[in-house]
């Protein structure tokens, strides 16, 4: 427990927190419960551990030992506050040190986890599907349990924080659509490649709102029956098609070419054949949009705990490793946005989504499982909240002219495309069953 209560007084400087590990000693951290920190409203964040294992385990490496030890059992949060509360409550604390206290103590251990995320980073056309179908193959109900009505499994638009998960990311796909300089007049004779499509929900957007013509592409089967099979439903299906593919094996010429949460998953060492291909598949006059979590600052490491339980293979960009490899390749960078804290919101409305139906989750897995989950989005939020990742909005374009001289053109298609349509309301909104009743 030295280790862990070495930290631990080192990083927590206000609020209160109270561990009595597995032989009943108990040890407080903080001056005292006070405003204006997480979770302080209710009282001192208290947690157990009930494996004498525990302590070192979190010590030796935080970001995967904490999530290891909740996600066994070895830590407990006691009510009324929970993981995500413990989570944000040291994050908000241990931020004035950086996330140097969460990372790999020594300089061996730091190169070892360098090299093992740097090898874990090549993915191989075989290795990027195994890493697709780990990720985005669960049970097609889990994601419909916490995500909007769109499947939209990336960051929300948050405009206004009182707005609906369903109409952030409602105004996140027009946020997305106003940026590729498509009109009513020219939207229907474009063709649009969508790259790592998720559930469709941007290709069906696209099309419904210009009349595009879209191919979408992923490596998860099951998100592409799914893909195809709203398409089909929509009526939709000759204009809006889908293909389990890689993108590296896509042929053809693209108008436009979009990408929403793919780089993370492209890893670095592959970089160079992402924006080749890209740049080969986009007419001359065309524009190419990626959007993906990134880091405010140095290039960096995906922990071991993310790599190993959530997203294998997978990495979040600093802003200079996507600027200087695309530029390599012919591309010109017109338009960058950091999109500051929207992520921390929507993976806020995931997790209250994911707590509603816990009993559900847990009879389709585990409650390790359900542990795991809960760890992964609390930690997510605290990287965006309290952390450095931001998520990028990058244009690229071949030729300077495919864009307008001003952003003008952005705020207002957006505001216009805001206009055409609500969002639909949460079927599985608890509210909303108790009403029917």
């Amino acid at each position: 427990m030295w280790l862990l209560d070495k930290f631990l007084q080192k990083a927590i400087k206000r609020g209160k927190m109270v561990i009595t590990d597995h032989d009943g000693k108990i040890y407080e951290y903080g001056p005292g419960v006070e405003e204006g920190i997480h979770g302080m409203d209710r009282g001192p964040v208290k947690v157990r551990l009930t494996n004498k294992k525990a302590a070192s385990h979190i010590a030796r490496y935080p970001q995967c030992g904490a999530g290891e030890a909740f996600m066994w059992g070895w830590l407990v949060v006691e009510e009324p506050h929970d993981i995500r509360d413990m989570i944000l409550y040291v994050t908000e604390n241990a931020k004035t040190l950086g996330d140097a206290p969460l990372k790999p103590k020594g300089a061996i251990r730091t190169a070892i986890q360098k090299s093992i995320a740097k090898i874990d980073s090549v993915n191989l056309k075989g290795k990027a599907r195994k890493n697709a179908e780990h990720t985005y193959n669960l049970t097609r109900r889990l994601y419909e349990l916490f995500l909007d009505e769109d499947r939209q499994y990336t960051m929300g638009y948050h405009r206004d924080l009182d707005n609906s998960l369903e109409k952030a990311q409602l105004d996140k796909k027009a946020h997305i659509a106003a940026k590729l300089n498509i009109t009513k007049e020219n939207g229907p004779s474009m063709k649009v490649l969508d790259i790592g499509c998720g559930w469709g929900g941007l290709a069906l957007y696209l099309h419904r709102t210009y009349g595009c013509e879209v191919l979408g592409v992923a490596l998860a089967p099951d998100q592409i029956a799914f893909c195809k099979e709203r398409a089909k439903d929509a009526g939709v299906d000759e204009k809006v098609k889908f293909a389990l593919m890689d993108y590296r094996d896509v042929e053809g010429k693209f108008d436009r070419i979009t990408s929403v949460g793919l780089l993370e998953h492209v890893g670095t060492p592959h970089y160079p054949q992402f924006y080749e291909h890209t740049h080969r598949l986009l007419k001359k006059d065309g524009v190419m949009f990626s959007h993906c979590c990134g880091r405010a600052g140095r290039p960096g490491f995906t922990d071991a705990w993310t790599r190993k339980y959530i997203f294998p293979g997978g990495y979040i960009p600093a802003l200079s490793e996507l600027v200087t490899q695309s530029e390599q390749f012919g591309w010109q960078v017109m338009d960058v946005e950091a999109m500051r804290f929207h992520y921390c919101h929507t993976l806020e409305e995931w997790y209250n989504r994911t707590v509603i139906h816990k009993d559900e989750i847990i009879e389709m897995y585990d409650e390790v499982f359900y542990r795991m989950w809960l760890f992964y989005l609390a930690g997510a939020e605290q990287s965006f909240r309290n952390g450095n990742m931001v998520n990028w909005q990058i244009l690229y374009v071949k030729e300077r002219d495919a864009i307008p001289m001003t952003r003008d053109y952005m705020y207002e298609e957006s505001e216009r495309l805001r206009g055409l349509e609500e969002p639909p309301a949460w079927h599985l909104d608890p509210t909303m069953k108790e009403a029917a009743e």
